[in-house]
């Protein structure tokens, strides 16, 4: 017999969300849906039950492999579900899990380096 786990606390669980409280409120709001139909965060999980979730990342189709209650590691979470999204609704700019992205830029764009700022100031000579 499997434990019971409502579909908000599951959601965070396997990282489809960054916080419970969002994925609370994913379900209030109507961005969590069970055979087309708006479920409550308080909703118990059913294996093998198909599920479609909206995120940051785009609009997935899971289906639950294995009931979980805690928060764990990618690696593992990703084991206990099955994408099922559908090739054209998969947003193929944005990765799968929003926690992949790190905010950082990336390197040589943007701002100048200190060597290239030095080799700007030489060049307009701004020591006058």
């Amino acid at each position: 017999m499997s434990e019971k786990v409502r579909i908000d606390k599951y959601l965070w669980s396997i990282r489809l969300y960054k916080t419970r409280s969002i994925a609370t409120d994913a379900c209030d709001s109507g961005k969590v849906k069970w055979k087309g139909e708006n479920i409550k965060p308080s909703k118990s999980v059913i294996l093998n039950e198909e599920y479609e979730v909206k995120n940051e990342a785009g609009k997935l189709r899971i289906k639950v492999t294995g009931i979980i209650a805690n928060r764990v590691s990618y690696e593992v979470a990703i084991k206990n579900y099955i994408d099922l999204t559908p090739d054209e609704d998969r947003n193929k700019d944005k990765p799968l899990v929003s926690s992949f992205y790190t905010g950082k830029r990336l390197s040589k764009v943007g701002r100048p380096t200190k060597l290239q700022r030095r080799d700007l100031d030489d060049f307009l000579d701004l020591d006058i």
